[in-house]
Parts: C-alpha cells; sequence; structure tokens
C-alpha cells in the first residue's frame, strides 16, 4: 500500500492541521510516512500545502509531482493544483468555494461542500475535518479511531472539547462522500 496525498487552501483553513492529523494517524497504524508542510508567511489567508507519503513500507521523498490523491480546500487550490493529480487518481474538493464543474474527465472527484456541513455541525473550522472525512472513506488509509487518536495527540488538551465536534465532522463528510463521486467535466 502506498498513498501520496497532496493537500491545498488557504491559512486558516486547516490544511496544516489536517496533514498532521493524518500523519500522526497513520504513524498510530503503524504505517510508515513521510511528511512536507509548507505554508506562505502570511498568519491567515496565505497559501498552504502539506504533501503526506503514506506506505506500508519505506518512505524515501515527501516530493511527490503527480499525487495520486488530493484534498482541495478552496477554488484557487483547484485551479493550481487540479492538473497535477495523477490519471486515475482521486481529489475530494471544497464545493463550498471551488464549485462542482472540474476539466479532469480522467480523475475522480468527490465534491464536498465542506463550509455548509461545517456550519450545520457549529463550527465552520471543521471544515478541514469534513474533507479528511471523505478522503479517509475514499481510501481506507486509516480508521476513525485512528484519526481520533491522532486528534488527541495533535491538539493542546485545552483544545480536546472540541474532538467530539472534529469527530462529527470527519464522520459526516465519510457518510457524503460515496453520494458526492463523480469525474470531471
Amino acid at each position: 500500500m502506498r498513498q501520496e496525498v497532496f493537500m491545498a487552501g488557504m491559512g486558516g483553513q486547516g490544511v496544516l492541521l489536517a496533514g498532521q492529523v493524518l500523519a500522526e494517524a497513520a504513524l498510530a497504524a503503524d504505517l510508515e510516512l513521510s511528511w512536507f508542510p509548507l505554508y506562505s508567511p502570511e498568519v491567515r489567508g496565505g497559501r498552504a500545502t502539506c504533501t503526506l507519503v503514506i506506505a506500508d513500507g519505506a518512505v524515501g521523498s515527501p516530493v511527490v509531482g503527480e499525487p495520486g490523491t488530493m484534498i482541495l480546500m478552496d477554488g484557487i487550490a483547484v485551479d493550481n493544483h487540479l492538473a497535477r493529480v495523477r490519471p486515475e487518481g482521486l481529489a475530494v474538493v471544497n464545493s463550498s468555494l471551488a464549485g462542482e464543474q472540474f476539466a479532469r474527465g480522467d480523475v475522480t472527484i468527490i465534491a464536498i461542500p465542506a463550509n455548509e456541513i461545517a456550519a450545520e455541525l457549529g463550527d465552520e473550522r471543521a471544515v478541514n475535518m469534513v474533507l479528511l472525512g471523505a478522503f479517509v472513506a475514499a481510501t481506507a488509509v486509516v480508521t476513525h479511531e485512528f484519526i481520533e487518536r491522532a486528534l488527541r495527540k495533535v491538539l493542546p488538551e485545552r483544545h480536546h472539547g472540541f474532538i467530539p465536534l472534529n469527530m462529527a465532522a470527519l464522520q459526516r463528510g465519510a457518510e457524503l462522500a460515496p453520494t458526492q463521486i463523480s469525474r470531471g467535466d
């Protein structure tokens, strides 16, 4: 098993947190991992990306030219990165900010209205977990149990009260994933 994951969005959307949670979940599942976060110097509103390579064998480099999977959190991320996903790959896209029409007929697209779902759950900051839930459902790279363990490790203890919300967002994204699958236009 080898999963190359690229995540992108704007600062403040939780791109790096989602990447760190997925990385910790992979480690908890006893998988090998390379994690490479990258962000612009702005505190909020700048661009953020994260690349992970998760495998059941050795991982050599976090640099991936054509990742097999992507989580794209806004329209700019789609415009800048969707062309790089490997043919027959997967892109989980936040349709709240990126729309639902994509110019990649050779890629499976899961378009999730993550902003609306997070708002329904009570906190728009959970967008990243909604998208991560859809990704985990589509790839089965880790279980929700490992994600919850990772949240307990990654989040400071003072934020552990948000774990139930994050798990609800993860679950909602996972539930919606099979109903939102399409091929790009």
